[in-house]
């Protein structure tokens, strides 16, 4: 697998954001460890992470194809922590992390010239969390609110998320001397640089405690389950994601909570096939219909109607009805209907049946042996 992030992923580098997404939603059902058979299965899915993470971000791509995969890599490397948000470092774990490598490009120079690096009074977002949701061809069609549960790091009640007891002493970090960061001075391919970074010991904090949270032992939260409901909105096609705010992780110092990401599927209708906003219907009719024509019943996501099949028809012909199809999201209208017709030759036949057929081919000029293959050579007579 190549390393850099267009190629792991297999798009253009003018590729939009949705095309991104849409291919890592792709390489990771191939590559995630707990269904691929490929030995290196967790590094490519590692790398697949990461490559969205860059490339999803509009900042880091930016600065991502400026420098290039080799210098934006070093920078990385020396200048930010890769496992900030996700990468690594990620509590909550999941493929849908989407919680981002930093606070954007003022954050990674900061860091990287020895700027002062986040601080430990920086709200910062929580992870955003990802979930799936299947529904019906007739919930897409008509807009459905579906309840559903998940797992999710909420704040821990018994210490309110602060990792102790009230009652625990406290005293001050001798790593970072209370401060919450710490600075190193270090070699790196642009010279000599200095690098503020929080404290590995506190994780920011600037104070240590003589307890731990028996709950949730120090985290600050626990997994709990959660019953949600969402919008789901008419037209809503299989794959794509809808965004609850506020609905993922908490934050790891008093910022928002991350937001919810909910990939919709949706299930194969019995009757109806879906091409985007239109359907396609398969209708059997009888060989006196297409004959002779007739009005018959089509099914419909919003109710039978009428289609007047024409005199003559052959089988396999495709009627077009318009505005039967799918809503479409976000703008008005609907798609269309294709009906095609399959003319439905009959088993068994009785005398009555079987005399009137003999004679209709006789009346065109041929001899038929109805027991003998008569309905495939009356077909090919068409």
């Amino acid at each position: 697998m190549s390393e850099d992030f267009y190629d792991v992923l297999g798009v253009s580098r003018d590729a939009s954001t949705e095309e991104i997404k849409q291919a890592y939603r792709k390489k990771a059902t191939e590559y995630h460890p707990d269904v691929s058979d490929d030995p290196d299965a967790e590094e490519k899915f590692k790398k697949i992470q990461k490559a969205k993470k860059i490339l999803t971000d509009e900042e880091k791509r930016e600065a991502y194809d400026r420098m290039g995969h080799d210098r934006f890599e070093q920078a990385e490397k020396h200048g930010f922590d890769a496992g900030a948000g996700g990468m690594g470092g990620d509590p909550f774990g999941g493929m849908g992390g989407a919680g981002g490598m930093g606070g954007g490009l003022g954050d990674i120079f900061e860091q990287f010239f020895g700027g002062g690096g986040r601080g430990r009074d920086r709200p910062r977002k929580g992870q955003d969390l990802r979930t799936a949701l299947k529904i019906g061809l007739e919930e897409a069609y008509e807009g459905v609110e579906k309840q559903f549960t998940i797992e999710r790091p909420e704040e821990c009640e018994e210490c309110d998320g602060a990792g102790h007891p009230p009652e625990a002493d406290a005293r001050t970090c001798p790593e970072c001397q209370g401060r919450g960061q710490v600075t190193q001075v270090q070699q790196t391919p642009l010279g000599r640089v200095q690098q503020t970074t929080t404290c590995p010991r506190c994780e920011g904090e600037g104070t240590l405690y003589s307890e731990t949270c028996s709950e949730c032992h120090g985290e600050g939260y626990v997994r709990q389950e959660a019953t949600l409901s969402v919008e789901v909105p008419a037209g809503i096609r299989d794959g794509q994601t809808l965004r609850m705010e506020s609905e993922g992780a908490p934050s790891p110092n008093g910022g928002p909570n991350g937001d919810l990401l909910i990939d919709i599927s949706i299930a194969e209708h019995e009757e109806f096939e879906r091409d985007g906003d239109d359907l396609r219907y398969r209708l059997p009719i009888s060989f006196p219909q297409a004959t002779f024509g007739d009005t018959v019943e089509v099914p419909t996501l919003d109710g039978p109607v009428e289609l007047e099949i024409p005199e003559g028809t052959q089988s396999g012909e495709t009627f077009h009805l318009e505005e039967k199809g799918m809503p479409r999201l976000q703008r008005r209208g609907y798609g269309d209907l294709y009906v095609q017709v399959q003319v439905v030759t009959p088993e068994s036949l009785n005398a009555e049946q079987r005399e009137a057929l003999e004679a209709f081919a006789e009346a065109g000029g041929e001899e038929i042996d109805v027991e003998q293959g008569f309905f495939e050579r009356l077909k090919s007579s068409f």
